[in-house]
């Protein structure tokens, strides 16, 4: 199973163009859907990311790839944990 990345180009505080590449780097592999999330009010204060369908919010950009490798790195343990 691979991780989804859900991430909103139209928001205030998503600097798409920086964003991404650092997804890419997280997780070549994963899947990233690039559109409006309907995250509009926390899109407008906050940096935030969707991944596997669940909701990362931080204050800026480094603050939440850290929460969203944390979020693929558990994800990546779970996966092996069920493959052994």
């Amino acid at each position: 199973m691979s991780n989804e990345f859900r991430v909103c180009d139209e928001c205030r505080m998503t600097n798409v163009k920086t964003l991404l590449p650092k997804l890419r780097k997280l997780d070549a592999d994963a899947e990233i859907k690039l559109g409006c999330q309907s995250y509009c009010g926390i899109g407008y204060k906050k940096s935030f990311c969707i991944v596997n369908g669940k909701h990362v919010t931080a204050l800026s950009e480094d603050e939440l790839l850290e929460k969203v490798e944390k979020i693929v790195k558990r994800a990546a343990r779970k996966q092996a944990s069920t493959t052994t």
